[in-house]
């Protein structure tokens, strides 16, 4: 069974190190060998609320659906979350394709508390919308001292905490979805060739036979 995901960042400025953070957590799954395709906002035309959605709006919704979770990133802009994770969440539909899905939460800010409100509104709407928010939401704090101009994390404590996410949204993934579905494959065709293929995944776990 395939593990895909899809990730973007909250914020169009170039060069903003809210990307800069959500690249440690692509790059984490990414060498755990599991797809993830990132959305580059700035690239994508976002319809207001109330009017028929976009091309781009369309096209990210088909993803969402088809996506194991997502990985959501975002400045704190005046205490919440930027306007542009939100008209991002705002095109995915009602119902929303996150709905039912696993959603992992990074926030960054320039001050010392981080991105701790920015989290808790975000997480606030996700779970309206129907998404499983994962608990291990990290929140970096005095972002702009941690990142140099080619993305490279200056504080070793920060990548661990960011790639932690990814990590944990993996572990998510294997020990809840990948259980469901093989059960389900199990239960509607009594068939076993899901072991091997879940065993044999990054990852894996061997789960013990349905009784």
């Amino acid at each position: 069974m395939g593990i895909r995901f899809v990730a973007t960042a909250g914020s169009v400025r170039p060069g903003n190190f809210t990307s800069k953070a959500l690249a440690l957590a692509v790059d984490e799954i990414r060498k755990r060998e599991v797809e993830i395709e990132v959305i580059d906002l700035s690239r994508v035309h976002l319809s207001l609320p109330g009017l028929p959605p976009a091309e781009g709006a369309l096209r990210i919704r088909r993803l969402i659906s088809d996506a194991t979770g997502a990985i959501l990133a975002t400045p704190e802009y005046h205490g919440s979350y930027s306007s542009v994770i939100k008209l991002f969440i705002e095109n995915l539909g009602f119902p929303s394709v996150l709905a039912g899905k696993p959603v992992a939460l990074l926030g960054v800010a320039a001050g010392q508390i981080g991105a701790v409100k920015a989290l808790e509104h975000l997480r606030g709407v996700c779970s309206h919308v129907g998404a499983i928010v994962l608990p291990a939401v990290v929140s970096v704090a005095g972002v702009q001292k941690l990142f140099d101009e080619s993305g490279r994390c200056l504080d070793p404590a920060t990548e661990k905490n960011i790639r932690g996410l990814a990590t944990s949204m993996l572990d998510y993934v294997h020990n809840n979805v990948c259980a469901r579905v093989a059960m389900e494959e199990f239960v509607r065709s009594g068939s076993t060739e899901w072991m091997k293929h879940w065993a044999d995944s990054p990852g894996g776990n061997r789960p013990s036979r349905p009784a």
